[in-house]
């Protein structure tokens, strides 16, 4: 397992890679797009042009349910969003019933499209919800 910083990487290094969890937070609520305010908003638009046929990716997202509850993680549907339209195979859904937000862009039929984490009213759960996460990972297929 590798910890990197995206900005030190191009679209096509992400294709070199067995598999990739990857994270933003959401800095630009209530966005259409580049929702991050990170460097991955340079690369969205390369990454959807890349061929990840494929290739295991889950996302994660970092958030404030309570003070952003109308655009809590919406990050992480966009980073979905752009992996999955290079023909990656997305995995790491999560229940959204635990989370105390109003609504988002990146839930469907109740489940998050990612592993959404709230430090400021929930980091008593960050670490639990990160093991059972990892394990969720593991058990569809990410090479860990």
């Amino acid at each position: 397992v590798e910890v990197a910083d995206v900005g030190d990487y191009s679209a096509g290094d992400l294709a070199e890679f067995d598999g990739l969890i990857v994270g933003c937070p959401t800095w630009n609520t209530d966005a259409d797009e580049y929702r991050s305010g990170t460097a991955w908003d340079d690369l969205l638009d390369d990454i959807k042009g890349t061929d990840l046929s494929g290739k295991p990716v889950a996302v994660f997202g970092c958030g404030d349910s309570e003070a952003y509850g109308d655009n809590f993680c919406d990050g992480i549907e966009e980073l979905h969003e752009t992996f999955k339209a290079a023909g990656a195979k997305m995995m790491g859904y999560v229940d959204a019933s635990a989370y105390n937000h109003e609504t988002t862009k990146s839930e469907r039929d109740g489940k998050f499209l990612g592993c959404p984490f709230d430090e400021d009213n929930q980091g008593d759960l960050s670490q639990d919800r990160a093991k059972a996460w990892v394990a969720q990972l593991k058990s569809e297929g990410m090479p860990l």
